[in-house]
């Protein structure tokens, strides 16, 4: 994989420029754009301002995190809290997603997105109202293991860390069998339309966009 030096202000511009030439793959109203990768990545703070850079472009952007779509900790916990095949797999409502998310924005919708579920503090429903996502508006879905679940997306950039990287970085260290089963079983680098490697937050790397 052949990566190439980038800033972030210069990566964000390449993402907007494409959601700018692009169109929703499913005929739809509406863009989904995912960025993937682990919370050792700068996922949510990347996704943040590729939706500040859309809204100055004159576009309606909501941007939307996983970590606000786990499941409750009866759910996640089952197996109990440091089970990594579980937060591989049970952590995250991935059915809340498609429905609360991705439905409404599907040909015919009505584009009023939930921008969150449940709170794993409290452990209880956010009780948030949806948000209207205006036709020609963008999704910004950013959180781990996205690109394994068939979501939509139009875009997909994933947030790569070394290993090493990973390891260093990563604040839950039992989390890391799972970053490696999802690597092994879906790929992210291979599924993505871009890969930004992160090793060094401060200079990141990329592969450019993958032709269509």
């Amino acid at each position: 994989m052949r990566l190439e030096a980038i800033t972030w202000e210069r990566l964000v511009d390449a993402v907007a420029d494409r959601v700018d030439r692009a169109g929703p793959g499913d005929g739809g109203d509406w863009l989904k754009v995912g960025v993937d990768g682990p919370p050792a990545a700068p996922g949510a703070e990347f996704a943040e301002r590729i939706g500040e850079a859309l809204r100055l472009r004159g576009r309606s952007v909501l941007v939307v995190g996983t970590g606000g779509f786990l499941r409750p900790a009866s759910l996640r916990f089952e197996h109990g809290k440091r089970d990594p095949d579980a937060y591989y797999t049970d952590w995250f409502d991935t059915g809340a997603l498609w429905r609360e998310v991705f439905g409404p924005l599907e040909p015919g919708g009505g584009g009023r997105v939930l921008p969150d579920l449940w709170n794993p503090v409290t452990d209880r429903a956010t009780r948030s109202p949806a948000v209207p996502l205006a036709p020609g508006g963008v999704l910004v879905l950013h959180g781990p293991f996205l690109l394994g679940h068939w979501f939509p997306f139009d875009l997909k950039v994933h947030l790569s860390l070394s290993p090493g990287a990973l390891a260093r970085r990563t604040e839950q260290p039992w989390t890391l069998p799972a970053f490696a089963r999802y690597e092994r079983e879906v790929d992210p680098a291979g599924v993505a339309d871009a890969v930004v490697r992160a090793d060094d937050p401060r200079r990141p790397a990329w592969t450019g966009f993958r032709e269509a």
